[in-house]
């Protein structure tokens, strides 16, 4: 039987993991008696933890909401998640955002991350350029292959993987990673195409298999500067079906402008307080949030669904104003 604090901190483990334990069941899984349970769940509650517990035969126990937020236990892959999720928060907050509670969650996850797991993420920090105007959720992918891919662009290592183009199609490929970079609702990979011989771009959510080949290789000079401009110039030129051009005139400053898109869009001055914002996504909503978030007036040139888009807001929140008196 392992010790007490071992078994305690397995039992937190087990309820954070589902809504409720059935008492049996429970108690099976940490190999112990009910008595020997129920002696643990109140050493949790002494520890600050709110367990509730619904006695008989047939009864079970659940982590409650409490007054206060206890320490919680994260596996390999949540602590991860996480740290992920952390970083890319900095990376998007605007001047004079300081982020001092991210950064305060940030060091203490990383402070206490195995070595292997603070190796993953270091790679995926290296490697990765951010979108910084997004708003929009990322689109579900593989950390496994998200780790060997930022670990290939930080080691110069080639990378093999199973590839499904956008018309379903499959192909076998062996890159040497340059970049990973997350535009609006999805993450890319930026790489030379050793069979291609020539610079592509890879949706990481349509990468199978991803493992490294062993292969160190001499970095390649790209022919291209900027590689989220490359990405957003070849994700814009393949476009297709839902994605749209959107063109604002903001009554702003071009550097408050940039300043909330990043370089995702390009943004021209028309006097010291006007600007025109140009850009591509395959969603209007990240936009419309970001020009909002401004505070400045702004006027819809491009495309007719954000404007219509906008007024839906504007009366929404208006109708919000109205109930609140």
């Amino acid at each position: 039987m392992a010790n007490t604090s071992t078994r305690t901190l397995r039992l937190l483990s087990l309820l954070q993991a589902r809504r409720y334990w059935p008492g049996p069941l429970l108690a099976e899984r940490l190999g112990v008696s009910a008595r020997t349970l129920r002696r643990d769940v109140d050493r949790l509650r002494e520890l600050g933890y709110p367990v509730d517990a619904n006695p008989g035969v047939d009864g079970g126990y659940a982590l409650a909401p409490g007054a206060a937020l206890p320490p919680l236990v994260v596996d390999d892959d949540e602590a991860m998640a996480l740290a992920v999720a952390i970083q890319s928060h900095l990376a998007t907050l605007a001047d004079g955002d300081s982020g001092d509670a991210a950064l305060r969650a940030l060091t203490k996850i990383v402070q206490v991350l195995p070595r292997r797991l603070r190796a993953r993420l270091d790679a995926v920090r290296s490697s990765t350029t951010p979108a910084l105007w997004s708003t929009e959720t990322v689109a579900s992918v593989d950390h496994d292959v998200l780790t060997t891919l930022a670990l290939g662009c930080r080691d110069s290592e080639r990378v093999r993987f199973g590839y499904r183009a956008i018309n379903g199609s499959r192909s076998s490929r062996q890159v040497e990673p340059l970049q990973l970079v997350a535009l609006g609702r999805r993450w890319y990979l930026v790489a030379y195409d050793l069979d291609r011989r020539d610079w592509r771009t890879f949706r990481i959510d349509r990468i199978e298999g991803a493992e490294g080949a062993g292969t160190s290789f001499a970095p390649r000079t790209p022919p291209f500067e900027d590689v989220a401009a490359f990405v957003r110039g070849r994700v814009s030129g393949s476009a297709s079906g839902g994605r749209h051009r959107v063109e604002v005139i903001v009554e702003a400053s071009a550097d408050t402008v940039s300043a909330r898109f990043g370089r995702w869009a390009e943004v021209r001055a028309s006097t010291p307080n006007r600007c025109t914002l140009v850009m591509e996504t395959d969603s209007l909503d990240g936009p419309l949030f970001a020009l909002g978030s401004i505070g400045a007036p702004f006027t819809v040139i491009t495309p007719p669904e954000l404007a219509t888009m906008a007024t839906d807001w504007s009366t929404r929140f208006a109708q919000a104003a109205a109930s609140s008196h």
